[in-house]
C-alpha cells in the first residue's frame, strides 16, 4: 500500500497537542513510547502551540538519544513569534527560509526529512511561485529529504501533485469514514505519479473516536445526521467486537495511496490506546456490512473484501 519515495511508519504521531499541558516530561514519556511501540514518523508545525511542539519533540529527541531511526516533517507557510504568539502567512522564499532554520532550531537539528506547504489555501499562487520551488531546490541540494503540501482540502493538493515533483502530501480530515472526497481524484493522482498520500484527521476532529453529543465535525459540533451516521457505524463495529475509533483507523490506512496515518495524542495512555486499535483485526465482513448499510461514505474506495491487521 502506499508506494512513496518516502518510508514512513505506517502508524504516525501528530503533534500538535504534544505539549498542551506545558509538560516536558510527559510530552518525552510520549515519544520514547511512541518509538518503542514501533512508531517511526513524527509531524510537528512550527504553528502547533506556537512553537511548542517543535520544541519538545526536539526536546525529547535530545534527552532520549542513541540517534533513533525516525522520520521527522515539519512545515513551512505559517510564521509564528514564540515570545507574542502572533503568526502570519509568508510564502516567500525569504519566509520559507527563515521558518525552516527557525524550525531546525526548535527541533535540534540539523536536517529534516519532509518539510510541507502549511494550509497555502488562499495564497496558492505565491505557494506554486515560491514556497514549492524553493523547498524543491532545498531537496535537490540535500538541505531538506522531501516536499510535500499539507492542507484539508484536496482539491489544490491535486493541482500541486500535477504541477510539481512532489514525494508526498498530508491531507486531513478528507479520507475519513465520514468524508473521502480526496479520493475521488487526489489518490488516483497520487498512486500514478508515486507521490506518498498521509492520511490525518480519521477521527474527523471526534467525532469517529466517540460520537456523543459534544462531538465536533471538523472541529465544530456535529451536525444531527453526522451523528446519526457515526452512531450507526458505531453499532457495526460494535457487533465486530470493535470500538468506532478502530474502524477509523483502519479505514485510513485501508486505501492503497495511504503511507501513513497519522494521530495525536496528549499522553502516554492516550498513544496506547491508539496503538493497540491499530493492531485490532478488522473483519472483511465488517466493510460489507457498513457497505449493505450505506454507511461507506460516497467516493472512497470500499475495503470490500480486505482485512485490516495494522500492518
Amino acid at each position: 500500500m502506499g508506494a512513496s519515495r518516502t518510508p514512513l511508519s505506517r502508524l504516525g504521531l501528530g503533534t500538535a497537542k504534544l505539549n498542551n499541558r506545558d509538560d516536558q516530561a510527559e510530552a518525552t514519556r510520549v515519544v520514547a513510547a511512541a518509538i518503542e511501540m514501533g512508531v517511526s514518523y513524527f509531524d510537528t508545525a512550527p504553528f502547533y502551540e506556537i512553537g511548542q511542539a517543535e520544541l519538545a519533540l526536539g526536546a525529547a529527541l535530545s534527552e532520549i538519544g542513541g540517534n533513533p531511526d525516525i522520520t521527522i516533517s515539519t512545515k513551512v507557510g505559517r510564521i509564528v513569534d514564540p515570545a507574542t504568539g502572533a503568526w502570519h502567512y509568508d510564502f516567500s522564499r525569504d519566509g520559507v527560509l527563515r521558518s525552516l532554520e527557525s524550525s531546525l532550531g526548535r527541533l535540534q537539528r540539523d536536517h529534516v526529512d519532509i518539510v510541507y506547504v502549511h494550509d497555502p489555501d488562499d495564497h496558492a499562487g505565491e505557494a506554486s511561485a515560491t514556497a514549492i520551488p524553493t523547498l524543491l531546490e532545498l531537496r535537490d541540494e540535500g538541505v531538506i529529504g522531501a516536499v510535500g503540501v499539507g492542507m484539508n482540502q484536496w482539491q489544490l493538493p491535486l493541482e500541486f501533485v500535477r504541477n510539481f515533483d512532489l514525494d508526498v502530501i498530508l491531507i486531513a480530515g478528507r479520507y475519513s469514514l465520514l468524508d473521502a472526497s480526496a479520493a475521488a481524484e487526489l489518490f488516483p493522482a497520487c498512486l500514478e505519479r508515486g507521490v506518498g498520500v498521509v492520511v490525518g484527521g480519521v477521527f474527523n476532529s471526534g467525532i469517529l473516536a466517540d460520537p456523543s453529543d459534544a462531538a465536533t465535525f471538523a472541529y465544530r459540533p456535529a451536525a444531527a445526521d453526522l451523528l446519526e451516521k457515526a452512531r450507526a457505524m458505531q453499532t457495526v463495529a460494535a457487533r465486530h467486537g470493535l470500538a468506532l475509533a478502530d474502524v477509523a483507523q483502519a479505514f485510513g490506512a485501508a486505501h492503497p495511496a495511504s503511507t501513513s496515518v497519522l494521530v495525536g495524542v496528549t499522553d502516554v495512555e492516550q498513544l496506547g490506546r491508539n496503538v493497540d486499535a491499530w493492531h485490532k483485526h478488522i473483519p472483511a465482513q465488517l466493510w460489507l456490512d457498513l457497505e449493505a448499510a450505506g454507511l461507506l461514505p460516497a467516493g472512497g474506495l470500499s475495503p470490500q473484501g480486505q482485512t485490516w491487521d495494522g500492518q
